[in-house]
């Protein structure tokens, strides 16, 4: 059963020992309200924020890492032996390390402050295939930003930027389920300059993708609507011989369009080509086979909705309370698969 993009990603008891889950079972609730107190107090982590999202002094954290813990202990050992043995040098060399630690500190949180992050593109994907957000993260100093890295679930973009420079980032996340994905807490982090201090920062960007459903991997031969008028010759949408030019129109594939006169400076015209005609396919949601569930129904209507626009038919959409006429190119296959994705998740498919 499909469910809303803002439902967990997780639940909170998985992957803990079956008696801990049930003795923390009645306390769930409670914990994810106080974790999400916290991350709203603490880190400022709410709805998602309005662009541009600009790192100001409050937003940025500041910790050690396990190596910068690790070297805070071996500069406590020399410090101990030192004054055990009363060391001038290791008095020295202590306190010179000591001091290089905490100017790393500043320079952690230099190496994030006043950056700004604007959503950029989100193009749809199928269900199963990697949804792309691109973050646009921009950098008025006149120093540049290196060792820079943006985290969303398990993915990890290390990216740096140069002085008065931007860097478009590309967070690649898994897609599990069709209709709106939201981006979600996203954690900017940097390590610089030593690797023992860092400094993060949690946003929200307003972004999120549109995920198609999985297409049916052996989808049958699409509907005999367009088999019976396969073999007649048209002067319209065959791929054969060439016959002319004519007005562009949106719904026109790009692969059509006169791209040589265009760069001539002329007007923006559709070859056309006498061949076989391709014929007009009828995908009807009540035609399909009554054993087929909701997302089967949804999988196989993608599947066929690809086939026809890879060979270039016309092809319309018939769904419960919803219908798209004829139309044929990138546009009409997106608008078609755009319905199907948010079939029955309450999003209207022109939001």
């Amino acid at each position: 059963m499909h469910t809303r993009p803002d439902a967990p990603r997780r639940p909170f008891l998985a992957g803990r020992h079956p008696l801990v889950a049930r003795r923390l079972a009645p306390f769930v609730p409670h914990l994810l309200a106080l974790r999400a107190h916290l991350d709203r107090w603490l880190f400022r982590v709410g709805r998602p924020e309005p662009a541009p999202i600009v790192l100001g002094q409050r937003r940025i954290f500041v910790m050690p890492t396990s190596a910068g813990l690790a070297f805070a202990g071996a500069l406590l050992i020399m410090l101990i032996a030192s004054i055990n043995y009363n060391l001038s040098l290791g008095y020295a060399l202590v306190f010179l390390l000591g001091g290089v630690a905490v100017a790393s500190i500043v320079h952690a949180f230099r190496n994030l402050l006043h950056l700004s992050i604007t959503p950029g593109r989100a193009d749809p994907a199928f269900a199963g295939e990697s949804a792309s957000f691109r973050l646009v993260v921009s950098n008025r100093r006149r120093s540049r930003r290196p060792s820079l890295r943006l985290k969303a679930r398990s993915t990890i973009a290390p990216f740096a930027i140069a002085a008065e420079d931007s860097a478009d980032v590309l967070l690649a996340l898994p897609t599990t389920q069709r209709g709106w994905m939201q981006l979600g807490r996203v954690h900017i982090e940097t390590t610089y300059p030593l690797g023992l201090i860092r400094a993060w920062s949690v946003l929200v960007p307003d972004q999120r993708c549109l995920v198609y459903p999985a297409p049916e991997p052996m989808p049958p031969p699409l509907p005999e609507s367009a088999a019976r008028t396969l073999g007649q010759r048209s002067s319209g949408g065959g791929d054969d011989d060439f016959a002319g030019l004519r007005p562009h129109q949106a719904a026109d594939s790009p692969r059509h369009v006169a791209w040589k006169i265009l760069a001539r400076g002329g007007p923006m015209l559709t070859k056309q080509f006498s061949g076989l005609d391709g014929g007009e396919v009828h995908l009807d949601w009540d035609a399909l086979p009554a054993t087929l569930g909701t997302e089967a129904r949804l999988s196989r209507l993608a599947a066929w909705i690809v086939i026809a626009e890879q060979h270039g038919l016309a092809f319309s959409l018939a769904l419960p309370h919803a219908s798209v006429a004829v139309g044929r190119g990138s546009g009409h296959c997106a608008n078609c698969l755009r319905r199907l994705a948010l079939f029955g998740t309450g999003y209207a498919a022109d939001a």
